[in-house]
C-alpha cells in the first residue's frame, strides 16, 4: 500500500481544500410575481416561465 513519504503541512492541506466550499445558489426575480426563483426554471409560486403559464399552481 502506498504511504506518504513526508507529513503534509496544515497550510498545504488547506490549499488543497480551498475549492471544496459550498456556494450559495444563484437566484433571480420572477417578472410575474416578483418572488425569488432559480434562473431557467419554472417559478414554483406562479407557474410561469418566459411569460407563459406552463404549470398550474394550487392556491392553498
Amino acid at each position: 500500500m502506498p504511504v506518504p513519504k513526508k507529513k503534509m503541512s496544515k497550510s498545504r492541506q488547506g490549499q488543497r481544500r480551498a475549492h471544496d466550499k459550498l456556494k450559495q445558489p444563484t437566484m433571480s426575480e420572477c417578472p410575474q410575481c416578483h418572488e425569488m426563483r432559480k434562473p431557467h426554471h419554472v417559478c414554483s409560486h406562479c407557474g410561469y416561465y418566459k411569460d407563459k403559464e406552463v404549470m398550474e399552481v394550487e392556491v392553498v
